[in-house]
């Protein structure tokens, strides 16, 4: 069910990038171009949760085809470098929400300082060049105003998205008794704002209870 369900994932966000790219006017009077602007934002969300899935091993057991999953999605995501990702959010869950956590930022709890050093934490050379790459060969049956507005921007408002409700919300001071042993809240139970809103990835301190629970279980262990 995992293998199938990242595949479904997969195939939602590349089906709906080729046809908004293919059919999709680009006109700021078109409704829909907003809409599906909207669309491919979440799509890109659920991206990167089947990456962060693969990461905690759920999506298969065969290992090898777990990880592959994962660094392609990763990389699709946003040119990003699997294998470090792995290494990091290990140290996360090892020190969720301290001076050790990656994800964490201890000079500042405003949201855009903290998704900046977020960001920063995960930005390479390597990611760069990989994204310039990609963008330059969609420049070859694209215009950049297609790419800019329907692949560039869904994929940085994801990672807003991604930040608010899996990192910011659940992890945000002041860390109270309650959120102990993980630094970590959760949101009120709410099935289908959960999942239209992060991949029932707001669920966190259930995420952090059982890191290997796949995100379309996580509404089981808040039931």
């Amino acid at each position: 069910m995992g293998l199938l369900i990242a595949m479904l994932v997969l195939l939602a966000w590349g089906g709906h990038l080729f046809y908004i790219l293919m059919y999709i006017e680009l006109s700021w009077l078109n409704p829909w171009l907003y809409v599906h602007i909207l669309l491919q934002t979440w799509l890109f969300t659920g991206l990167f949760i089947t990456g962060h899935d693969a990461m905690h091993g759920s999506i298969t057991p065969v290992k090898w085809l777990n990880n592959g999953i994962g660094f392609f999605v990763t990389l699709m995501y946003a040119g990003m470098w699997y294998p470090t990702l792995v290494r990091q959010h290990r140290r996360h869950h090892r020190h969720p929400a301290t001076a050790e956590d990656p994800d964490y930022c201890t000079t500042s709890q405003h949201f855009l300082v903290w998704w900046f050093t977020f960001m920063k934490a995960y930005l390479t050379i390597g990611q760069i060049v990989v994204m310039a790459v990609l963008f330059n060969i969609g420049l070859l049956f694209f215009s950049e105003l297609q790419l800019l507005l329907l692949w560039v921007l869904p994929a940085i408002a994801s990672t807003f998205q991604l930040f608010y409700f899996g990192t910011y919300l659940p992890h945000r001071q002041p860390h109270t008794d309650d959120m102990q042993p993980h630094n970590s809240r959760t949101q009120s139970k709410n099935h289908s704002w959960a999942m239209l809103s992060c991949y029932f990835f707001g669920y966190h301190s259930e995420h952090h209870e059982s890191p290997r629970t796949p995100w379309w279980k996580l509404y089981q262990l808040k039931e």
